[in-house]
């Protein structure tokens, strides 16, 4: 029999503790101090009324916690002594069906585990999507989880047990994130399309017009043509942009979207979360016949991360007028130039100048986007309201020696062009700590044919400088190209430097910033207000019109630009409820 919030709110204090028993392995007494916070107006409220609980208790009750529950395919499985919540879990991970082997891994994971943290390994097996994790991913989590520290993995086991919390409290209400599984979902399935050389390893890559890349444009174009957009394209430069019309013929559009490229071995929901979010929000209201007072329009950017040419925010950019036309004749690792790779593509480059907007015509731009660090992960919050985008800088450089014999080259007379580089990396960490909120990073690094035993005669480099506003990026960009002149002058070298991406910084309109909050607030939900180090494609548009961002909680610690890059599908759901709701508060303020 499910409860409703009614009836949890209505019940006197035992009664609703019964209600809300089993959702902490033999620890009731999480659930009971929650209740203290009641009306609650939202599942997610409560969910968060016990983080809080957990968060203020002793540490010594947090490690009892832990230690409350069964280990992975354990003892308690074997002699059916798990609690039954346990064991519908530990079923629908497969966990109840082990081979004798994948047993006996588990077994040995299970005691050197214990020996080294002192507390059983905890992991949420129903996953991201509440439906349970293959074997082979909950082998290899415990796996790489036995490498952390001591108080990371105590953190990361309670922030699982919150998740197991949240699975089974849903249960308990009957709850579906039915509109989160689909945007989980699109992304699943998008991921099906990668680059060669990656796709072969189960490694997650989409650059700028390969035909990966193409598939994954036109998968977009059907699944907006499903959801009911009245108009849906793919314009001169690959973005995929889609059209919900508004109410009235000629009412202002809110812009929205992300990007849909990726980074090499990326993850499956930097960009693309922005892409479904709104998506999905539009399928609603196509299917409820209803249409608001302004258009809204949907765009799939289809190059923000730079990967295959050096043409950051390409997507982004065209919509504002600043395609740089001499990236046309860049060439990609295999000698095919932008301009080659468009062609094939179909796209008409004489017109990417219409496709400029008119701020006139927008309300503004919004965009949703997964956090890609781990602020909220550790606060166990699930969205956050980003008060502005951090300006940046890249360069791609090159310093040029002298390749010489590693044996017989003095180390007084070498010209050695990585050991510049290397200099300069150690430059770069120093200088931007000493900011305290700058960061630096040499992300590209190689040695063109390089050998064992010669000394290095070229080196290419990526140079990226961040910092929260542009009068401080500036101070860092300056000192660090100053020092890279040093560097080379002292060691006889010269070098090249181009500059490939310039972003200044993003502050958030102050009124779209406070929809956000409000629709936030209106989940139940904290409102946590937050920069984002992260470079977006808001920074562009940022440029014409008034901009906002939404983050939503990453697991793995936030991590992003990589494999382990996730999200559940309760807080890709919360993130549509929250855009449902900035697209109502539009309504309301633009009748």
């Amino acid at each position: 029999m499910t409860i409703t919030l009614d009836q949890l709110n209505a019940a006197s204090p035992e009664a609703a503790a019964q209600m809300l028993d089993g959702l902490y392995e033999h620890s009731p007494w999480i659930a009971e101090k929650a209740l203290a916070a009641r009306p609650f107006r939202s599942l997610a409220q409560i969910k968060h009324a016990m983080v809080r609980v957990l968060a203020e208790a002793p540490r010594e009750a947090r490690i009892a916690l832990v230690r409350a529950h069964p280990e992975l395919a354990g003892k308690a499985m074997v002699s059916n002594t798990l609690t039954a919540e346990s064991t519908n879990e530990q079923n629908k991970a497969g966990l109840t069906q082990c081979t004798p082997e994948e047993f006996a891994r588990i077994q040995q994971l299970n005691t050197d585990y214990n020996a080294r943290f002192g507390f059983p390994f905890i992991l949420a097996v129903r996953g991201p999507r509440g439906t349970g994790l293959p074997k082979q991913e909950i082998i290899d989590t415990f796996a790489r989880r036995l490498d952390n520290p001591a108080d990371f993995e105590l953190a990361e086991a309670l922030r699982n047990i919150h998740r197991i919390a949240e699975i089974r409290l849903n249960d308990k209400f009957g709850y579906e994130p039915t509109l989160g599984h689909d945007v989980w979902d699109w992304q699943e399935k998008l991921a099906q399309h990668s680059d060669p050389g990656f796709a072969e390893k189960g490694q997650l890559t989409v650059t700028y017009l390969t035909d990966a890349h193409r598939a994954c444009a036109q998968r977009i174009s059907h699944w907006m043509r499903d959801c009911g957009f009245d108009e849906v394209e793919i314009d001169a430069v690959g973005n995929v942009v889609g059209r919900y019309h508004a109410a009235t013929p000629g009412a202002r559009t809110l812009l929205t979207g992300s990007h849909y490229d990726t980074v090499r071995n990326g993850g499956k929901y930097d960009g693309r979360l922005g892409i479904f979010v709104p998506m999905a929000c539009v399928r609603e209201l196509h299917r409820a016949g209803k249409r608001l007072p302004f258009g809204l329009e949907v765009v799939a950017f289809a190059e923000e991360e730079g990967q295959r040419y050096k043409a950051t925010f390409l997507g982004s950019g065209a919509l504002i007028g600043h395609f740089n036309h001499a990236w046309l004749d860049q060439k990609d690792a295999d000698g095919v130039t932008m301009r080659e790779a468009m062609q094939h593509a179909g796209l008409c480059i004489d017109d990417i100048p219409k496709l400029q907007r008119d701020p006139a015509s927008y309300l503004g731009f919004v965009e949703v986007h997964i956090e890609q660090g781990p602020v909220l992960n550790e606060l166990d919050i699930p969205l956050g309201v980003v008060t502005s985008i951090n300006g940046g800088v890249r360069f791609i450089g090159e310093v040029i020696g002298m390749a010489s014999h590693a044996g017989t080259t003095p180390m007084d007379r070498r010209r050695d062009a990585a050991a510049a580089v290397a200099e300069l990396i150690l430059y770069v960490e120093k200088r931007a700590a000493q900011d305290g909120d700058s960061v630096g990073t040499v992300g590209l690094l190689e040695v063109p044919s390089g050998s064992i035993n010669v000394v290095p005669g070229r080196c290419r480099f990526s140079l990226d400088l961040r910092a929260p506003t542009d009068a401080q990026r500036n101070r860092l960009m300056d000192d660090v190209l100053a020092q890279l002149k040093a560097i080379c002058a002292q060691r006889s070298l010269r070098y090249t430097l181009e500059e490939s991406m310039r972003a200044a910084a993003a502050p958030s309109a102050p009124e779209w910033q406070r929809r956000w909050e409000r629709a936030v607030d209106d989940l139940g939900v904290p409102v946590f207000r937050m920069p984002s180090g992260a470079g977006h494609d808001a920074m562009k548009l940022h440029e014409i019109m008034p901009q906002a961002m939404l983050f939503v909680r990453g697991l793995n610690s936030g991590i992003s630009h990589n494999p382990l890059e996730s999200s559940t599908s309760d807080d890709m759901q919360l993130a549509v409820d929250a855009f449902t709701h900035v697209l109502n508060q539009l309504a309301t303020e633009n009748p």
